[in-house]
């Protein structure tokens, strides 16, 4: 089950990387036109309009990204049968459609919960429904006077049927989960910054075990009425000023500052003849969280080797998202809380004072560096510098201008060679191997080309933490396989 959502957290990647385009348009928009929100310029109203056509149907990017990335291949069949799904589920239970079934003649008689049903869980539902259609029927063979409709043009039809059946089921379960979750929601955010605080921890705690998404969907999209995210980049949805935003403002300080403050903390108390390893691999990590928001490369690089200190990040990421929801200060992103979407973010109607932002991430900078420095050295954590000395320089890999196919040969060999791979894809930073036999794996080997960390999260499965450029080095897997 693990495996699953993990693979399913992957694959949620794919909508996610377009809304950077979303912010993009929009940050431009609120620069050109901050108080009219593009009544005063036709050019800001275009680019507003564009971004918020992203944003306003991230549940169809969803079920389209859930049903290519969960499919065996990858193929674009899947992701036009999770938008059959999607049609079909939204149209039989939209609340026109409900009250009609139900006999009502007014459709807002119905059940407020139809009322929220084109949001990302569904699409999520969706592409379930299409991807396992997909591989179960994508090679099916039917008689000669069907033949046409064997194979992948079967997965549309089956889908279809699979969508009738769940959107039957919905219409008696969606109305109880959909409750469930606007409880959950509205316990939190009674808490107040509290309430922030806590959902700042989750979403790091999780981040390990891929199903950070999950609490994710809860605040920052449209599932449970909440759509922190949506209603800062279109208040029209809905935000309200110092409220909305919450549950993103205090992200900004920890990825920008904090992060960057650790990783400074790891490279200070590594190993003297270890120092230029470890500089290399924290620094371009470090910039990654500070600029893009992409946190994975420098958090992996010590998760597992010092569980102990990811757990103290959590906490103090719960603290600082609390602290900036207790402030008069909102910020938001589409992608993540780095440099870029705290500039583009800067005009947006909903932003408030983000220079105190600036204080606190001055703070959280040495509050990290302290803690991590402090506990490194108390508790002789082996942190990227601070390893072995039996993984020494001498083992490492030096790969010039970014040679992705010598580094994609390194760790196919110290992976144990194709033959002990069954399947591989690959996430925003780490590529996911399924391989028969996990004694043959040759981490020094693996780890001699600087790559952060591995993780062998079940019986088969490895992953290697590689960074942003992860696409070019699957790439070159790909062709190696």
């Amino acid at each position: 089950m693990m495996k699953y959502m993990q693979r399913m957290g992957k694959s949620l990647m794919l909508p996610v990387a377009a809304l950077p385009a979303a912010a993009i348009l929009m940050g431009i928009g609120y620069w050109i036109d901050p108080t009219g929100w593009g009544a005063n310029n036709i050019i800001a109203a275009f680019m507003l309009k564009a971004g918020g056509a992203l944003i306003d149907n991230m549940g169809i990017l969803f079920a389209i990204g859930i049903g290519v990335g969960m499919s065996d291949d990858g193929d674009g069949t899947a992701g036009l049968a999770a938008l059959v799904s999607w049609l079909i589920i939204t149209t039989l239970l939209s609340s026109g459609s409900v009250a009609m079934f139900m006999g009502l003649a007014d459709p807002t008689k119905a059940p407020v919960a139809f009322s929220k049903i084109a949001n990302q869980f569904i699409g999520i539902v969706a592409g379930l429904i299409a991807s396992h259609s997909y591989n179960r029927f994508k090679n099916v063979r039917l008689p000669d006077t069907l033949a046409f409709f064997s194979g992948k043009r079967s997965v549309a039809i089956v889908t279809a049927l699979f969508s009738l059946l769940a959107a039957a089921i919905l219409f008696f379960a969606w109305p109880p989960i959909y409750n469930g979750l606007v409880t959950f929601g509205e316990s939190i955010i009674s808490l107040g910054p509290v309430g922030a605080g806590i959902y700042g921890f989750l979403n790091r705690l999780l981040i390990p075990f891929g199903l950070h998404h999950t609490v994710n969907s809860v605040f920052w999209f449209d599932v449970a009425g909440i759509n922190d995210l949506g209603k800062f980049w279109n208040p029209a949805l809905g935000g309200i000023k110092g409220q909305t935003g919450m549950y993103m403002t205090g992200f900004f300080p920890v990825m920008m500052f904090g992060l960057p403050g650790a990783a400074l903390a790891m490279y200070m108390t590594a190993k003297s003849n270890k120092k230029k390893i470890a500089y290399g691999l924290l620094l371009s990590a470090a910039l990654s969280s500070f600029f893009t928001g992409v946190t994975e490369p420098l958090e992996f690089a010590f998760m597992f080797m010092a569980p102990a200190l990811y757990f103290v990040h959590a906490v103090l990421t719960g603290i600082f998202v609390g602290i900036a929801a207790a402030l008069p200060v909102r910020a938001g992103f589409n992608f993540s809380a780095g440099l870029v979407d705290f500039i583009l973010s800067a005009k947006s109607p909903m932003a408030m004072n983000l220079w105190i932002l600036l204080v606190l991430g001055a703070i959280a900078f040495v509050v990290y560096f302290a803690i991590f420095y402090f506990m490194i050295k108390k508790f002789d954590f082996r942190t990227p510098g601070r390893e072995d000395d039996d993984t020494d320089a001498e083992l490492r890999v030096e790969l010039k201008n970014d040679d992705f196919t010598k580094m994609a040969e390194i760790i196919l060999e110290g992976i144990g060679g194709r033959e002990n791979v069954t399947s591989l894809e690959n996430c925003i930073t780490r590529l996911r191997f399924e391989i028969k036999d996990q004694a043959v794996v040759d981490e020094k080997k693996i780890k001699s080309t600087g790559v952060p960390g591995i993780i062998r999260p079940g019986k088969n499965s490895l992953q290697v933490i590689v960074g942003t450029k992860v696409q070019f080095v699957a790439d070159e897997l790909q062709k190696l396989l």
